[in-house]
């Protein structure tokens, strides 16, 4: 058994038997991992009483090999970001981008991975509403960005020719991103995708501001991020947290 100290992110919590409690951790060198933290729900003494969702902080996990469940021995709380709990579209973003960090990572290390959701998680503390709906989005695709499968845009994913940024395209999940008109016809399926909508995702992933959208623009958006990352990502896994964040559109 070895002691592996590491920045670590809770995303996904429960109890287990009467007195303990499993976490699964974002982890900058060892992406996803689960620990059992043993007394956690009994005594507050090692890991203190705001270990939860969320949370960023020093993890101790003992590790032995070939385990799926390590043990957490310690957590030394960091940052808590408390202020995700006070607004709903706030928790409901920053749950989606946990999942995505969750089902996408496992068993991987994704240093880029972990500060594109520490980043995501800290923005999100400092918007609420339809401001957090917009910037889960954006969050959401520097995420996938940050596993390598950011879609092509601004070049034909099939052939490479450059689009012209005024100009609709066609974009394509199973070619990975826009395809120019001469390649549209071996692009397998796809949905027409409006200049200002590709704009708006080259300007997030690029970490810029963009205009408001309306409520039906981000629905697309939100249609069109999950149909990407269930073809390259999460390989068709369910997504329930995302759905929770998408439906918060219909109600904006």
């Amino acid at each position: 058994m070895t002691l592996h100290v590491t920045d670590a992110i809770v995303l996904h919590a429960f109890d287990y038997l009467e007195t303990s409690r499993i976490f699964r951790l974002a982890t900058r060198e060892s992406g996803v991992v689960s620990v059992l933290a043993r007394g956690a729900r009994k005594s507050v003494k090692r890991f203190g009483s705001s270990l939860d969702l969320f949370v960023t902080g020093t993890a101790e996990i003992q590790q032995r090999p070939g385990r799926d469940l390590q043990t957490l021995s310690g957590f030394d709380l960091t940052y808590a970001r408390s202020a995700l709990a006070a607004d709903l579209d706030r928790f409901v973003a920053a749950s989606m981008l946990c999942e995505l960090a969750l089902r996408c990572t496992a068993g991987e290390a994704h240093a880029e991975t972990f500060d594109a959701l520490t980043n995501g998680l800290d923005g999100l503390t400092r918007v609420s509403g339809r401001e957090a709906q917009v910037f889960g989005a954006q969050a959401a695709w520097q995420l996938v960005d940050s596993l390598g499968f950011a879609p092509s845009l601004d070049r034909c994913a099939s052939c490479h020719r450059v689009l012209d940024r005024g100009d609709d395209a066609l974009f394509s999940h199973r070619t990975g991103g826009a395809v120019c008109r001469d390649c549209e016809g071996v692009a397998r399926g796809g949905r027409r995708l409006p200049a200002a909508a590709r704009s708006a995702i080259l300007g997030w992933l690029a970490g810029a501001e963009s205009p408001m959208p309306d409520a039906g623009t981000l629905r697309s958006h939100a249609r069109l991020l999950r149909e990407f990352v269930e073809h390259h990502v999460s390989e068709g896994t369910e997504l329930r947290a995302y759905t929770a964040w998408a439906a918060r559109f219909e109600r904006t």
